[in-house]
C-alpha cells in the first residue's frame, strides 16, 4: 500500500508508534510533526528531518494547535499524542486525564474549519479501555468503568472519553474518523516502558529481568510493523470511516514468565529472572478479537512473536 502526495499531521509523531509511521510516509507525503519531544524516537529512525516540517508545542496548547492545523490544512491527522506507561501514569494522573481529554478535544476543535477537507482523522486509544480482563474482546464489548481511586485507570477512562469525543464529532460534523485499539505493540525504536524492550535492554546487559509479581499475567504482542500496516488500510480503506478496530496479534500471546524466558533464550543471555512485589493495580488478561479488522480491512499480522524479538533485539544490541 502506498499513500502519495497527502498534506498528513501527526500529534506525537516523535513517540515510537509516530515516527515508524514518519519513517513510512515521509518520501513520498508532506508531513508534520506536533510533539513536546518529552519522548524521541526519531532520532532512531531514518528519517531526513529536511523533509518533514516540525512543531515542537503541546497538546494543551490551543492556539498553537490551531495555528498549526490552519497554516497546514491538513488532509490526514493521526492523534497519537498522550501520556503512556503505567509508572508515568500512576505518577501523573492530572496531568494524564488533562493531554488524553483536553488534548484530543483541542486536536478535534482546531479541525473543525476544515473539516470538509479532511480524508481521515486516526485516534489512537488503547486496549486497556477493556478492562482488566479482556479475552477475545471485540470492538462492542464493554468499556470499563473502573473504581475511583486507582491512578493507573485514569489512563483507559480518559481513552474511553476520547473515543466518545472522537465518535461524536463523526456524528454531529462528520469527521471521516477511525479510533484504533492497540494491543501491545513493541519493535525496534520503542523507548520509555513496554515490558519487551525493557526485558532485551536487560538480556543484552545480562542484568537481570525483574517481574511484577507472580508473572501470570497474559498479553498478546503486535510487533510493530503490522500496527503500521494497520494504520495504512484505515488510511486507504472507506470501510474504516466510523469504526473502532482492535489491532493486535492473538497468535503472539504469552505470560510474562514465559515472554521473559523466551527473551532471555533467543537472546542467548545470561539474565536471570526475578520476581518483584507488584505495587499497583493490573491487567491480568488481554487477547484481542481481531475479526472486524480482518473482515472490514484486510488486516493480518504476519511477524510472529519469536521473529519479532529477535529483530527487536538485533536493533537493540546496534543502536
Amino acid at each position: 500500500m502506498t499513500i502519495k502526495n497527502k498534506k498528513i499531521l501527526l500529534t506525537g509523531g516523535a513517540g515510537f508508534i509516530g515516527s515508524t509511521l514518519v519513517e513510512k510516509l515521509f518520501k513520498n507525503n508532506d508531513v508534520l510533526i506536533y510533539d513536546n519531544f518529552s519522548r524521541n524516537s526519531l532520532q532512531y529512525k531514518k528519517i531526513d528531518l529536511s523533509k518533514i516540517k516540525i512543531v515542537q508545542g503541546d497538546i494543551l496548547d490551543f492556539e498553537l494547535l490551531r495555528k498549526t492545523c490552519e497554516d497546514f490544512k491538513p488532509q490526514i491527522v493521526i492523534h497519537l499524542a498522550a501520556i503512556a506507561g503505567i509508572d508515568t501514569v500512576i505518577l501523573n494522573p492530572i496531568r494524564t486525564m488533562e493531554v488524553i481529554v483536553l488534548g484530543t478535544f483541542n486536536v478535534l476543535k482546531a479541525l473543525q474549519k476544515y473539516s470538509s477537507k479532511l480524508e481521515r482523522v486516526i485516534d489512537f486509544s488503547t486496549s486497556e479501555v477493556l478492562g482488566s480482563y479482556a479475552y477475545k474482546s471485540t470492538e462492542k464489548s464493554n468499556t470499563n468503568l473502573a473504581p475511583v481511586g486507582e491512578a493507573r485507570w485514569t489512563y483507559s477512562i480518559s481513552k474511553v472519553a476520547g473515543e466518545h469525543l472522537l465518535h461524536s464529532y463523526y456524528k454531529v460534523h462528520g469527521y471521516p474518523s477511525v479510533t484504533i485499539r492497540p494491543f501491545n505493540i513493541y519493535g525496534p525504536g520503542q523507548i520509555g516502558e513496554g515490558a519487551i524492550q525493557i526485558f532485551i535492554k536487560n538480556a543484552i546487559k545480562n542484568k537481570p529481568i525483574e517481574i511484577h509479581g507472580d508473572g501470570d499475567q497474559i498479553r498478546s504482542w503486535c510487533y510493530v510493523d503490522d500496527m503500521i500496516n494497520a494504520i495504512f488500510l484505515c488510511l486507504t480503506n472507506k470501510k474504516s470511516v466510523g469504526e473502532i478496530f482492535n489491532i493486535g496479534n492473538p497468535k503472539g500471546t504469552i505470560t510474562i514468565s514465559s515472554l521473559a524466558e523466551k527473551i532471555v533464550r533467543l537472546c542467548d543471555s545470561k539474565s536471570k529472572i526475578k520476581y518483584i512485589p507488584k505495587n499497583y493495580v493490573d491487567v491480568e488478561l488481554r487477547i484481542p478479537s481481531i475479526e472486524k479488522a480482518q473482515r472490514l480491512l484486510g488486516f493480518e499480522p504476519k511477524t510472529d512473536l519469536n521473529q519479532g524479538i529477535i529483530k527487536t533485539y538485533k536493533w537493540y544490541k546496534t543502536n
